[in-house]
């Protein structure tokens, strides 16, 4: 049997998954086939499964393919109706044991730690103890709902317990890194708290060893787009060019999407520029029901990632007024960035967990749940915002997001640690 010579495998929620985390996982499996991966699988769940866990999804007939060299597998579940929660979890870590078996150096990278980082470490710990002597490398990403939903929760709860055992979880990966400085400061103070409780030294160790990789973004998606390609999209979907305010995001509270409908009834710019709600999630027919009766609030619930960078480009702003709540706080906001990349509006958002670590000073900046002044700052957008100051500000923003660009941070993940390993084998 002939293997390859070096694979990559993520454990993530991958595509259909409306979620930028999907798409980091994406970014960072095309960027391995160039940088010498020539096995590169992603490891998720069934499509039945996220469609029975009620996630927000793509539309299945348009997703995009990934390259060939990219295996995405979705591992059937093991036993019966008997082991209610734990059949897919036991399909996902028996298949990667299997990967682990073969005689192939790889890098394993989870994205939530929730179960994916689990699921690691307990293939690796199958895979030794099996005696298969597996060489590999472990990376645990800890992005934002870790902390804010499930670490935060957890302490909330008073319950330590299940805090101990992610915390000890992550921690056991050869590698420890957060999605941006905000969700490694939350990991610190979080890990102080358990500490508190515990009497345990999880601080000390997240303080040492986490270090922070922002969001992988393919920015060539989003910077080469055709003007011509761009007004095809806005006439099929009944939209003209800077004639619409984008809220391009999953449709939940978090997000900001109720405060944005509010605003978007008190500002004047609606008597110019429709509002268009792309996206699905929790909140969807909550905030159908809001915006009822109003027929300049659009409603598009089918927009692929084909789509997306096209009516980014063609907004005249994005507005994103994320909000922090007790299950979800915003650790980065990929989805500014992205817009950043496509130009056209200005971006207009709240500095909010890890925002301001994607838009820097590019943005229109409001206050998370000021009504009155996101509304304000929809008619700066719209209304007094000269041409010279839009495109200034579409320059410095794209300027910024490009340091996101998917290669950039791929190499500083990944490349990075492979120097760091040949410098140890170096006799001093």
């Amino acid at each position: 049997m002939t293997f390859p010579t070096r694979r990559l495998v993520i454990a993530v929620r991958a595509d259909p998954v409306i979620c930028g985390h999907s798409g980091e996982a994406r970014n960072l499996a095309e960027v391995a086939l160039t940088r010498g991966f020539d096995d590169v699988r992603l490891l998720t769940w069934p499509i039945p499964t996220l469609q029975a866990a009620g996630l927000p999804l793509k539309p299945l007939d348009r997703l995009q393919p990934y390259s060939p060299g990219i295996t995405v597998e979705r591992p059937a579940p093991v036993g019966d109706y008997r082991v209610p929660d734990g059949r897919h979890l036991a399909g996902l870590t028996g298949r990667l044991v299997e990967l682990l078996a073969e005689p192939v150096p790889t890098t394993v990278l989870s994205m939530y730690l929730v179960p994916h980082t689990q699921i690691v470490v307990d293939a690796v710990t199958a895979a030794r103890a099996a005696g298969f002597a597996p060489r590999v490398r472990t990376i645990a990403k800890a992005v934002g709902s870790d902390v804010t939903n499930v670490i935060r929760n957890c302490l909330r709860e008073g319950r330590f317990g299940a805090a101990t055992v992610l915390l000890t979880t992550f921690l056991a990966n050869d590698e420890v890194v957060a999605v941006s400085d905000y969700t490694r400061d939350e990991i610190v103070a979080s890990a102080a708290e358990v500490d508190a409780a515990c009497g345990t030294t999880f601080a000390d160790q997240c303080r040492r060893r986490v270090t922070v990789s922002y969001p992988p973004i393919d920015a060539a998606a989003f910077v080469g787009l055709h003007e011509s390609h761009v007004d095809e999209v806005l006439a099929r979907r009944g939209l003209r060019r800077d004639g619409y305010l984008l809220f391009l995001s999953r449709v939940t509270r978090a997000k900001g999407i109720q405060d944005l409908i509010e605003a978007y009834a008190q500002s004047r710019a609606r008597g110019t520029v429709k509002l268009v709600v792309a996206g699905t999630g929790p909140s969807l027919t909550e905030m159908q029901a809001l915006a009822a009766g109003d027929d300049r609030v659009v409603f598009l619930t089918d927009v692929d990632d084909d789509e997306k960078p096209l009516l980014m480009r063609g907004c005249a702003a994005y507005a994103l007024p994320t909000r922090p709540e007790p299950d979800f706080v915003e650790t980065f906001g990929i989805a500014l960035a992205e817009k950043m990349l496509a130009g056209g509006g200005p971006v207009i958002t709240t500095r909010t967990g890890g925002t301001g670590e994607a838009v820097g000073d590019t943005a229109l900046i409001v206050e998370p749940g000021d009504v009155a002044g996101l509304a304000a700052a929809l008619d700066h957008a719209v209304l007094t915002l000269s041409e010279p100051e839009r495109r200034r500000m579409a320059i410095r923003a794209r300027t910024r997001a490009l340091t996101f660009d998917r290669t950039a941070v791929f190499d500083a993940l990944f490349l990075h640690d492979d120097l760091q390993r040949l410098v140890a084998t170096i006799p001093s």
